[in-house]
């Protein structure tokens, strides 16, 4: 255990996908875990997954889909222009429209394709594919 618990929350998801594990538990949590996670659930990357609280501030179970190739966090948090978007594609995902960015906004946590829409920019957080 880290003292970045997104990083940790991911490697978990990572591990599990690649072992075959159809379920992980992830503790301790934060709501930006939660906003990574519903993200990844929106773009296909989860099945499902809920809060569970445990009195000692919960944890996530989370159903895998199978579909993580590989997914991490941005270190450092890079601040990133919406006309930046693609070049920072082609650096953390393997090929162009696979995959996902996550960024934090003022306007919550998106993906690049909804960055791109907004025309918003943001820190990169998370890549997943």
């Amino acid at each position: 255990m880290g003292r970045d618990l997104l990083n940790d929350a991911l490697v978990a998801l990572r591990h599990a996908d690649r072992d075959g594990r159809p379920r992980v538990e992830i503790a301790p949590t934060s709501r930006l875990i939660g906003e990574v996670l519903r993200l990844f659930r929106e773009h296909g990357y989860l099945s499902e997954f809920a809060f569970v609280p445990t009195g000692r501030g919960g944890k996530y179970e989370v159903t895998l889909s199978r579909r993580i190739n590989s997914c991490g966090v941005v270190k450092p948090r890079l601040a990133v222009r919406h006309d930046d978007l693609e070049r920072y594609e082609s650096r953390f995902l393997p090929a162009q429209d696979f995959g996902l960015l996550v960024l934090t906004t003022n306007q919550g946590i998106v993906g690049q394709g909804e960055a791109r829409e907004k025309k918003i920019g943001g820190r990169l957080l998370a890549y997943v594919y």
